[in-house]
């Protein structure tokens, strides 16, 4: 499905396992190499700057959300393409109200709205893929 021969990694945080398993079965045989995790820790223990090619996050996690998980990951790289995975409307008033960082650090080109088709989402990865994000300053 990718137009190059090479595998794409992604990280994919999200607290419901049951997203992270549908997600990762929807992206099976694609050409995406799916890494998931359940809980916002533990990849940030283990990240390694420039293994993935796309990380994408959900925004409402225990622990810690995906919008300061998005600055920790950017300070060990900077570079990387970061996604926000979720079911809220990221654009409205009252939430943009309510996080101020999102006008910073979020394009709606970079926003991949739950529930998604796994056609929808190929697409959309493989735009996001193709795309030379504007790197947000952290």
């Amino acid at each position: 499905m990718i137009s190059n021969n090479k595998v794409k990694k992604i990280l994919l945080v999200d607290d419901e396992p049951d997203i992270t398993f549908t997600i990762k079965n929807m992206l099976y045989n694609t050409g995406f190499q799916i890494y998931t995790f359940n809980d916002p820790i533990t990849p940030l223990k283990l990240y390694r700057r420039n293994f993935y090619d796309l990380v994408i996050l959900e925004i409402k996690m225990p622990k810690m959300d995906g919008f300061k998980l998005y600055f920790k990951i950017k300070e060990k790289d900077p570079t990387i393409k970061i996604c926000f995975l979720t079911a809220i409307a990221i654009f409205d008033k009252e939430f943009r109200k309510s996080r101020p960082e999102v006008d910073r650090i979020i394009t709606e080109e970079c926003i991949i709205q739950k529930p998604i088709t796994t056609e929808d989402l190929i697409k959309r990865l493989i735009n996001i893929m193709n795309t030379d994000m504007i790197t947000m300053p952290i």
